[in-house]
């Protein structure tokens, strides 16, 4: 039986396929800091993406043993604990990825997106109020 056992989406896949294409898709992602895809794929490597930035904040070994067995790659893992420990997500708690929409592909109408890493600091949202006059 396989009572609640639904882990996300499927992608028109079975499970083994969709768990190598979420690999694949991650670790290019951070081989190269932004990818072209569809947009339901980047909406589901998102969650993936921050699970391991979040692993790679911790630093700590338990966490890179996760992150490598999320991602198959020892060199790539190598390279986001490196970036995380030089503080390029210190600032930021979450949203490590942006999603920009780059149109519909012509053969079978399929949404196409950028998803990229997010290197900017956090910006301060402005605190003042405009107060009306009476």
């Amino acid at each position: 039986m396989r009572h609640n056992k639904k882990r996300g989406m499927k992608l028109g896949t079975d499970a083994s396929h969709t768990k190598a294409m979420k690999k694949s898709l991650v670790g290019a992602l951070f081989m190269n800091d932004r990818i072209k895809t569809l947009e339901s794929r980047a909406k589901a490597i998102r969650p993936d993406v921050d699970r391991v930035i979040t692993w790679a904040k911790k630093g700590d070994l338990a966490s890179r043993r996760l992150a490598i067995a999320k991602l198959g790659d020892k060199e790539i893992v190598r390279e986001v604990f490196e970036k995380a420990a030089q503080g390029m997500w210190a600032d930021r708690n979450g949203g490590y990825t942006r999603i920009m929409k780059l149109g519909r592909r012509k053969g079978d109408n399929a949404e196409v997106v950028i998803i990229e890493l997010v290197n900017e600091p956090v910006a301060a949202k402005d605190s003042t109020v405009t107060k009306v006059e009476e």
